[in-house]
């Protein structure tokens, strides 16, 4: 009786000691406090003083620029075969690459003109936010749509190795009315720190959180005290950040990558592998979330890039920035492994979900503004000790969330997962179709997603 008695009470110990163990790992955390000011330009703040004023901008690159291009790609060295049998197996194809460096610099430069009007079609701006010339679109709908529909501002974020030119076929769709939707927007979509015209930071610290305050700013800095937010990618993860730490600036928050890594999370994730049909809607779906083995090994094999940006982004930095076939193929071959599975192994697989000129629109915003290495810093910087510390998955957002599934996207959070994280979770949807790139590749149906998440707001 007494051995019983020992071994009630140990067992009870031990229970205990679980349960405050799975409390502590699974219990939503507080709001970590930020500096919403912090310096982030060159030298000491001391010595700065914030330029606030709105200044145009237009892409101008001297035809010097593109003529040196156009040598570099004529120098292009002997690329090694590919093995017998290979596609893009062991990445981007090199006697597609051959083809793509033919093209960019045959056809796409001799109509870089062409090519340079398109992207100041939509109208752009600097302004400076904690110390940083931050380069953005802002466009607004014209006067017959603001007449019969209501205005929303939007803010918009793009990812890596994006930029804004994945929004220029999203942009006008959202500025113009729609018989499906009360609502036009007024759409902020800056180019992150360290991507495209927008500055680098100059100090240690940039991570995802930090970028979501300067992306806040850039927003009251133009009148916006409410918005929505928009985003895939790190801009996913950008406007999480954001929703969490500025609800009260943040109308609704939609994201076209919903993931969360909590150990919660993880637990839901491995609970529900055993009987998915509760949990997800399509069998396409069941397929692409489970088995997690499957999964973790197809992570492992796409996030090389990953790795590399978040621990040396500095070394394939230069690497990339030295050689503009290598910045093509490193950015090209994520675009080629996002098309899904019946086309990512195919040579023409890339035209048939993008189109050549928007891919190579995108790798000469890399290349013309020289931001390879700062791009990847982001990786870097929000892998760190102190950024993982803040667990921001952890912290709860009052905001209105919609989640938007693309079949061919990363695995995505379910909705027993994400109301962990947003309680307020008022739409969700999946998508048999696309993939990682959905305002480049389905702007259309993004729209119609994102329309159908606010009309469910309640304004």
């Amino acid at each position: 009786m007494k051995g019983l008695i020992i071994f009630v009470a140990f067992l009870s110990i031990l229970i205990g000691f679980g349960y405050h163990k799975f409390d502590e790992l699974t219990r939503p955390l507080p709001l970590p406090t930020f500096d919403t000011n912090k310096y982030w330009g060159p030298g000491d703040v001391s010595n700065y003083k914030e330029d606030k004023t709105i200044k145009p901008f237009k892409i101008d690159v001297n035809t010097e620029v593109i003529t040196d291009l156009q040598k570099q790609l004529n120098r292009t060295l002997k690329l090694t075969e590919p093995l017998e049998g290979v596609q893009f197996q062991y990445g981007y194809n090199t006697e597609a690459m051959a083809q793509v460096v033919e093209y960019w610099r045959e056809k796409y430069l001799a109509k870089w003109s062409e090519r340079q009007q398109l992207l100041n079609s939509l109208p752009q701006f600097t302004t400076e936010i904690q110390g940083l010339r931050i380069h953005f679109i802002h466009s607004k709908p014209n006067a017959e749509a603001v007449k019969t529909k209501k205005v929303l501002p939007l803010l918009l974020l793009h990812g890596w190795p994006g930029s804004v030119r994945e929004f220029y076929d999203f942009i006008p769709i959202l500025t113009e009315a729609a018989d499906l939707s009360e609502y036009v927007y007024e759409v902020v979509a800056p180019s992150l720190v360290g991507y495209g015209w927008s500055q680098p930071a100059s100090k240690v610290g940039l991570n995802a959180a930090e970028m979501a305050i300067v992306m806040r700013n850039l927003m009251l800095r133009l009148g916006y005290n409410k918005f929505l937010v928009q985003g895939g990618d790190w801009g996913s993860i950008i406007g999480s950040n954001l929703a969490t730490i500025f609800p009260d600036n943040v109308i609704g928050y939609h994201s076209n990558m919903c993931i969360l890594n909590t150990p919660l999370s993880l637990m839901k994730g491995v609970v529900a592998s055993f009987n998915p049909d509760k949990y997800l809607p399509s069998r396409f779906f069941r397929e692409h979330h489970f088995p997690l083995t499957d999964k973790l090994l197809w992570g492992l094999e796409e996030s090389g890039y990953f790795h590399i940006q978040a621990t040396k982004p500095d070394t394939i930095g230069t690497a990339l920035i030295a050689n503009p076939v290598g910045l093509a193929a490193y950015i090209l071959e994520k675009f080629q492994a996002s098309t899904g599975p019946a086309n990512n192994q195919r040579f023409d697989g890339m035209t048939k979900v993008f189109t050549i000129d928007a891919l190579l629109d995108n790798v000469m915003i890399y290349y013309l503004t020289n931001s390879a290495t700062t791009a990847g810093r982001l990786y870097k910087e929000s892998m760190s000790k102190e950024f993982l510390s803040y667990q921001m998955d952890r912290v709860q957002s009052p905001v209105p969330m919609g989640c938007a599934r693309f079949r061919f996207d990363l695995p995505a959070a379910m909705d027993w997962q994400l109301k962990d994280k947003y309680p307020n979770l008022i739409h969700s949807k999946y998508f048999n179709q696309a993939g990682h790139f959905a305002a480049l590749e389905v702007p259309v149906m993004l729209y119609i997603d994102f329309a159908e998440f606010v009309a469910k707001i309640e304004l």
